[in-house]
Protein backbone atom coordinates (compact mmCIF):
# COMPACT_ATOMS: atom_id res chain seq x y z
CA UNK A 1 0.00 0.00 0.00
CA UNK A 2 2.69 2.42 0.55
CA UNK A 3 4.19 2.03 -2.93
CA UNK A 4 1.18 2.67 -4.40
CA UNK A 5 0.83 5.56 -2.55
CA UNK A 6 4.48 7.37 -3.42
CA UNK A 7 3.44 6.51 -6.86
CA UNK A 8 -0.07 8.58 -7.04
CA UNK A 9 2.17 11.55 -4.72
CA UNK A 10 4.96 11.61 -7.24
CA UNK A 11 2.64 11.33 -10.55
CA UNK A 12 0.75 14.57 -9.08
CA UNK A 13 3.94 16.69 -7.22
CA UNK A 14 3.95 20.19 -8.28
CA UNK A 15 6.87 19.87 -10.19
CA UNK A 16 4.85 17.53 -12.64
CA UNK A 17 1.55 19.23 -13.04
CA UNK A 18 2.85 22.84 -13.48
CA UNK A 19 2.68 23.68 -16.90
CA UNK A 20 5.28 26.13 -17.86
CA UNK A 21 4.57 28.96 -21.49
CA UNK A 22 6.18 30.41 -23.31
CA UNK A 23 7.34 34.18 -22.82
CA UNK A 24 4.93 36.40 -24.25
CA UNK A 25 5.51 38.53 -27.06
CA UNK A 26 6.14 41.93 -27.19
CA UNK A 27 3.09 44.22 -28.14
CA UNK A 28 3.35 45.55 -31.78
CA UNK A 29 1.02 48.52 -30.63
CA UNK A 30 0.49 50.18 -27.39
CA UNK A 31 -1.98 52.37 -26.23
CA UNK A 32 -1.49 56.01 -26.87
CA UNK A 33 -4.15 58.96 -25.10
CA UNK A 34 -6.48 59.63 -28.06
CA UNK A 35 -6.09 63.21 -29.46
CA UNK A 36 -9.10 65.53 -31.03
CA UNK A 37 -9.26 64.04 -34.62
CA UNK A 38 -9.91 60.49 -33.18
CA UNK A 39 -13.27 59.31 -32.61
CA UNK A 40 -14.24 60.10 -28.97
CA UNK A 41 -16.27 56.35 -28.36
CA UNK A 42 -13.57 54.70 -28.97
CA UNK A 43 -12.30 55.56 -25.59
CA UNK A 44 -9.29 57.69 -24.27
CA UNK A 45 -6.86 55.29 -25.60
CA UNK A 46 -6.16 54.55 -28.77
CA UNK A 47 -3.56 51.86 -30.16
CA UNK A 48 -0.37 53.28 -31.77
CA UNK A 49 3.11 51.93 -33.13
CA UNK A 50 6.19 53.08 -31.16
CA UNK A 51 7.68 54.78 -33.93
CA UNK A 52 8.09 54.72 -37.75
CA UNK A 53 10.32 51.93 -38.01
CA UNK A 54 8.31 49.76 -35.74
CA UNK A 55 5.94 50.21 -38.15
CA UNK A 56 7.66 49.49 -41.23
CA UNK A 57 8.98 46.01 -39.59
CA UNK A 58 5.25 44.85 -38.84
CA UNK A 59 4.46 45.84 -42.19
CA UNK A 60 7.20 44.05 -43.78
CA UNK A 61 6.43 40.78 -41.65
CA UNK A 62 2.77 41.01 -42.56
CA UNK A 63 3.65 41.02 -46.24
CA UNK A 64 6.52 38.10 -45.71
CA UNK A 65 3.86 35.70 -44.15
CA UNK A 66 1.62 36.43 -46.20
CA UNK A 67 3.11 35.41 -49.38
CA UNK A 68 5.00 32.42 -47.68
CA UNK A 69 1.61 31.43 -47.07
CA UNK A 70 0.29 31.96 -50.55
CA UNK A 71 3.10 30.24 -51.84
CA UNK A 72 2.81 27.46 -50.26
CA UNK A 73 -0.90 27.17 -51.01
CA UNK A 74 0.48 27.83 -54.89
CA UNK A 75 3.01 25.27 -54.92
CA UNK A 76 0.58 22.32 -53.49
CA UNK A 77 -1.61 23.49 -56.70
CA UNK A 78 0.55 24.01 -59.04
CA UNK A 79 1.47 20.45 -58.45
CA UNK A 80 -2.04 19.15 -58.95
CA UNK A 81 -1.97 21.15 -61.96
CA UNK A 82 1.43 20.33 -63.57
CA UNK A 83 0.42 16.65 -62.77
CA UNK A 84 -3.21 16.72 -64.98
CA UNK A 85 -1.43 18.40 -68.04
CA UNK A 86 1.50 16.15 -68.20
CA UNK A 87 -0.59 12.68 -67.75
CA UNK A 88 -1.24 10.43 -70.99
CA UNK A 89 -4.33 11.42 -72.38
CA UNK A 90 -7.09 8.63 -71.60
CA UNK A 91 -7.48 6.93 -75.07
CA UNK A 92 -3.92 5.98 -74.92
CA UNK A 93 -4.70 3.02 -73.08
CA UNK A 94 -7.45 1.43 -75.76
CA UNK A 95 -4.76 1.38 -78.12
CA UNK A 96 -2.63 -0.73 -76.06
CA UNK A 97 -0.29 -1.35 -73.49
CA UNK A 98 2.70 1.19 -74.14
CA UNK A 99 5.01 1.77 -71.30
CA UNK A 100 4.74 5.21 -70.10
CA UNK A 101 7.99 7.51 -70.63
CA UNK A 102 8.15 8.51 -67.35
CA UNK A 103 11.50 10.57 -67.89
CA UNK A 104 9.43 12.64 -70.46
CA UNK A 105 6.22 13.35 -67.95
CA UNK A 106 8.59 14.69 -65.83
CA UNK A 107 10.43 17.15 -67.62
CA UNK A 108 7.02 18.29 -68.69
CA UNK A 109 5.63 18.16 -65.17
CA UNK A 110 9.07 20.49 -64.74
CA UNK A 111 8.46 22.92 -66.89
CA UNK A 112 4.48 23.49 -65.97
CA UNK A 113 5.16 23.47 -62.60
CA UNK A 114 8.37 26.38 -63.15
CA UNK A 115 5.74 28.88 -65.22
CA UNK A 116 2.84 28.73 -62.77
CA UNK A 117 5.26 29.05 -59.58
CA UNK A 118 6.43 32.20 -61.37
CA UNK A 119 3.04 33.41 -62.26
CA UNK A 120 1.85 32.77 -58.64
CA UNK A 121 4.75 34.30 -57.32
CA UNK A 122 3.80 37.54 -58.49
CA UNK A 123 0.32 37.05 -57.37
CA UNK A 124 1.21 36.30 -53.99
CA UNK A 125 3.13 39.38 -53.40
CA UNK A 126 0.14 41.38 -55.20
CA UNK A 127 -2.14 40.08 -52.63
CA UNK A 128 -0.02 40.56 -49.49
CA UNK A 129 0.19 44.04 -50.82
CA UNK A 130 -3.63 44.17 -50.95
CA UNK A 131 -4.47 42.46 -47.90
CA UNK A 132 -1.53 44.04 -45.48
CA UNK A 133 -1.92 48.29 -47.29
CA UNK A 134 -5.32 49.14 -46.01
CA UNK A 135 -4.72 48.12 -42.11
CA UNK A 136 -1.07 49.51 -42.13
CA UNK A 137 -1.96 52.54 -44.10
CA UNK A 138 -5.00 53.53 -41.01
CA UNK A 139 -2.48 52.57 -38.09
CA UNK A 140 -1.46 55.15 -36.17
CA UNK A 141 2.61 55.55 -35.02
CA UNK A 142 2.97 57.26 -31.73
CA UNK A 143 4.60 60.75 -31.84
CA UNK A 144 3.20 61.50 -35.45
CA UNK A 145 -0.08 63.58 -35.90
CA UNK A 146 -1.85 61.89 -38.62
CA UNK A 147 -0.23 65.71 -40.67
CA UNK A 148 2.66 64.13 -39.86
CA UNK A 149 2.64 60.82 -41.73
CA UNK A 150 0.64 61.70 -44.40
CA UNK A 151 3.76 64.18 -45.25
CA UNK A 152 6.48 61.64 -44.11
CA UNK A 153 5.41 59.13 -46.61
CA UNK A 154 9.32 58.39 -47.55
CA UNK A 155 9.83 57.13 -44.11
CA UNK A 156 6.65 55.20 -44.23
CA UNK A 157 7.40 53.47 -47.63
CA UNK A 158 8.39 49.96 -47.56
Amino acid sequence: MADSESNYIDEHSAASTTITFDRPIPLLRGPVRAGPPDDPSSGPYVLAFRDPRTWANAYRACESKIIEQCEAGARIGCAISASDKCKPPWWRALIGPKAPDLKQREQCEEREMEGCLSAAKDKCVGFAKEKCLKPFRDARIAGLHVKQAESSNGILKV
